[in-house]
């Protein structure tokens, strides 16, 4: 393997936090009571009376969020249905904002990133070098009940794990199941997609059930993504997008992942959506428990209020180049190249965009 896995997930678990976002944000929006009028001034001889004043309205929540902000965005599947399974993060990705919050950047992690897992003593976890999905696997263990894996912790060790790697402080993130996915874009009514090639599915039969998994691979009928226009479902719109043996492999999923978010934001956005109280419900109760918050004291309504108004033409989508690590010959994870490494570095100090202008393959087009 001479490049990173990129990652199913990416760019969609980050379409869901966003939407999350907006649809909290409107409802704390349309339920936010009017401030109260002036009453009335009455003249008289005596000394006069000061005139009723108005409160100051309370600032909006997350108004002292300033930036630079980083969010960890990871999406599991968790397989519930194998006894002993810990959730692992099949994908890893981080949304920066700078100072100023007009502007992000969203790039991903490879799932077998090797890295250094610090020890993490509520799992008794010793820590060791080894792929970062194993963090949240790690992590998620309950001493004495490996029936119930704890998601909130998984996805603290990840957090640390990836802070420490990317030398950037973690303000918020989220945790996002497959279902909850599919979930979303089947209470949106489904997404409007331009399918740009043929795509086959190697998971899913033409019926949305899972194809049959054999010791040479997936067989049965597949699902065909015909190049077009195509109305796709929730779990349509999951599988094309996680789809990677196609032609252009990698860098082709990506580019579906873009298309696949920028038609969700226009969904939420364009049509109103988040404006329909009756719909926002909606979508909340869809998402029920397959989402996890985690803000670091903070509020999602906070994240939510303070990215409001960076423009959807300013986000950023990064690929960062790798390749596979060996030992004894064996395949043992993935290492960013020096160009991905030298890209974190220029985001640690404010100079993304002049590295990007001078590398501009790392920036993901249509």
């Amino acid at each position: 393997m001479t490049r990173r896995r990129l990652l199913g997930l990416a760019v969609p678990v980050a379409a869901l936090l966003v939407a999350t976002g907006a649809v909290v944000t409107t409802r704390l929006v349309a339920n936010r009571p009017a401030a109260p009028a002036a009453g009335p001034t009455t003249a008289s001889p005596a000394p006069p009376t000061p005139a009723p004043t108005t409160a100051s309205p309370a600032p909006p929540p997350g108004a002292d969020l300033k930036g630079p902000l980083n969010l960890l965005l990871v999406g599991v599947d968790t397989r519930v249905s194998i006894p002993g399974w810990e959730p692992h993060a099949d994908a890893v990705l981080l949304l920066h904002v700078p100072a100023g919050l007009d502007r992000a950047y969203l790039f991903s992690l490879p799932r077998d990133l090797v890295v250094d897992i610090p020890a993490y003593p509520k799992a008794r976890y010793p820590g060791g070098r080894t792929k970062l999905t194993h963090a949240m696997s790690y992590g998620s263990r309950v001493p004495g009940d490996k029936a119930h894996p704890s998601t909130a912790q998984g996805y603290e060790l990840l957090r640390t794990t990836v802070s420490r790697y990317t030398g950037l402080r973690i303000d918020a993130g989220a945790v996002i199941t497959f279902g909850g996915f599919d979930k979303l874009v089947d209470t949106l009514g489904g997404v409007d997609l331009y399918v740009d090639q043929r795509v086959a599915s190697r998971h899913r039969r033409p019926d949305g059930t899972m194809r049959t998994l054999t010791g040479g691979g997936y067989v049965g009928p597949q699902m065909v993504y015909e190049k077009g226009t195509r109305h796709l479902t929730g779990w349509q719109a999951l599988d094309y997008a996680r789809q990677r043996y196609t032609a252009g492999g990698d860098y082709t999923r990506q580019r579906h992942q873009q298309q696949l978010l920028r038609a969700l934001a226009r969904k939420i956005l364009d049509q109103g959506t988040a404006r329909d109280p009756q719909r926002v419900e909606q979508v909340v109760a869809a998402l029920g428990r397959t989402l996890v918050y985690a803000g670091g004291g903070r509020k999602l309504i906070d994240f939510a209020y303070a990215l409001g108004g960076l423009p959807a033409d300013r986000l950023t989508l990064v690929v960062l180049p790798g390749a596979g690590v060996s030992s004894g010959g064996a395949y043992r994870g993935e290492q960013l190249e020096p160009l991905g490494r030298d890209f974190l570095t220029a985001l640690r100090g404010g100079r993304a965009d002049t590295f990007l202008a001078a590398h501009p393959s790392l920036r993901v087009r249509n």
